[in-house]
């Protein structure tokens, strides 16, 4: 493996608007663009994340069949994000240490690094602002746009 930036798949070069032919890959896997079965352990909160993105992403033409795992793990990192803030909310900033001393909340900790991990999946799907702004409507996109035509 070679160190550098990692690839793009050839779907994204094409939304982002930087697809070149020359230096496509004629074997990339090209899988179809579909919202995959959501798996039986998703449960609460991350089920119903899993259809609502999946279904925005599925509109856009951005998630295919094997996109999945990527999804499930965003939606399960901010089912747990909201359960931390929850939590942390409920007990405050400070919490007393088995000592009595002030210690900062375990439960922001948590909430932190799984806002991480949404903001990485989040970034991978695109649905970032800056990661958006690198992609381009695919033609046929936003066909309701009510200001098209002006």
């Amino acid at each position: 493996m070679t160190a550098g930036r990692k690839r793009k798949p050839t779907q994204m070069k094409v939304v982002q608007g930087t697809f070149r032919k020359d230096r496509a890959n004629p074997g990339e896997p090209k899988p179809k663009r579909e919202l995959p079965p959501c798996p039986d352990f998703l449960k609460g909160t991350a089920r119903e994340e899993y259809f609502r993105i999946g279904r925005k992403l599925e509109r856009i033409g951005v998630l295919t069949e094997i996109d999945d795992l990527a999804l499930v793990g965003l939606c399960q990192s901010w089912a747990e994000y909201l359960e931390a803030t929850e939590q942390a909310s409920k007990t405050g900033m400070l919490v007393k240490s088995p000592s009595g001393y002030p210690i900062f909340n375990p439960y922001v900790t948590l909430a932190n690094q799984a806002l991480k991990r949404v903001k990485s999946f989040l970034t991978e799907f695109g649905m970032t602002p800056s990661s958006r702004s690198r992609i381009m409507a695919a033609p046929g996109d936003n066909e309701d746009d009510e200001w098209k035509d002006l």
